[in-house]
């Protein structure tokens, strides 16, 4: 079987024209198979902010680039500058090509970024946070405690609570985010600092923030009040667990939708008190976002009832045989 014949097949379910170009752009370092790779996507217009998570990273990032076939050239040339001139990006950073002229086709561009890292574990994050803490050696240290042996055994996805800025404008350069949880607090006790999209309290209001707020050094806690909008941002076993969804395009149910086939798979959420992401401030497509968001209120209603069902009739087979 080719290689394009392949990847058709595995991306059957999403809009076409659409092309894969895996390893466009292949990493340099060949990674620790207990590593995690960062799982993002990434349009023209987010390519300083990606420079900037490479950076800060140091770490194995398998990453989507969603190319116009009428702007391919110039995207291209842009790409190539971007790769060759951030020293960490040729040692860290595997570049895969989505082809098509549809935008916001995000469920399929995680998947490809997903399909194509390298190593056991995989973070799905969105290109414009700022990773804050050293996550990834506090992960890498507990593999053998409790925690540890559920995420290798592909039954927990763990949580890196997310933040934003009250005023948009504090929110610009990374360089003056915070590094540490007791910085952090003070500028959430300042009121400079909130639960990401705090104004869309179902997506991430499951963190149990304030729990987060009063956790002891190292504490990791199960998520144990779960809402089908949740929407964190997860690490997570890359094989075994369910992929994306690929019926969602645009704004809106996407990620929730992700999680929430993870969560009826059986799997469970913990979150880790000692680490959190930042947002970069970034003007959003409102009018986009609205539209989007209304259209795919209705798909996600579909794709929660037709998921519970396919979760049930699994459970009966299972049990009757």
């Amino acid at each position: 079987m080719s290689e394009d014949l392949f990847l058709s097949k595995a991306f059957s379910q999403s809009m076409h024209p659409l092309k894969v170009v895996p390893y466009y752009y292949r990493a340099s370092r060949t990674f620790e198979q207990n590593d995690i790779t960062i799982t993002t996507l990434v349009t023209s217009n987010r390519f300083k902010v990606f420079s900037e998570l490479v950076t800060h990273y140091q770490g194995p990032i398998s990453a989507t680039v969603h190319v116009k076939p009428s702007a391919a050239r110039a995207l291209l040339d842009a790409l190539h500058d971007l790769y060759t001139s951030t020293p960490a990006m040729s040692t860290y950073v595997d570049i895969h090509l989505v082809l098509t002229p549809f935008d916001r086709q995000l469920n399929t561009w995680r998947n490809v970024a997903r399909l194509f890292a390298r190593t056991e574990f995989v973070m799905m994050l969105d290109v414009d946070f700022a990773i804050c803490t050293n996550f990834r050696s506090a992960i890498r240290a507990s593999l053998d405690a409790k925690i540890g042996r559920i995420l290798k055994e592909g039954h927990a996805a763990l949580v890196v609570p997310a933040f934003e800025y009250v005023k948009q404008q504090d929110g610009l350069d990374q360089k003056y985010f915070p590094r540490d949880k007791q910085t952090l607090l003070s500028l959430v006790k300042a009121k400079k600092i909130d639960m990401f999209h705090r104004t869309w309290i179902p997506g991430h209001n499951s963190t149990d923030y304030p729990r987060f707020y009063s956790a002891t050094p190292g504490e990791v806690y199960k998520v144990t009040q779960y809402h089908p909008a949740y929407e964190p941002y997860v690490i997570f076993r890359k094989e075994g667990p369910p992929w994306c969804d690929e019926r969602f395009v645009g704004y809106g149910g996407n990620k929730a939708a992700c999680l929430y086939e993870m969560y009826l798979s059986g799997m469970s959420f913990y979150v880790l008190a000692d680490h959190f992401l930042v947002h970069q401030s970034h003007p959003y497509e409102e009018e986009a976002r609205k539209l989007e968001r209304k259209s795919n209120r209705k798909v996600y209603q579909d794709f929660k009832e037709e998921v519970c069902l396919r979760f049930v009739l699994r459970l009966i087979l299972t049990a009757y045989g």
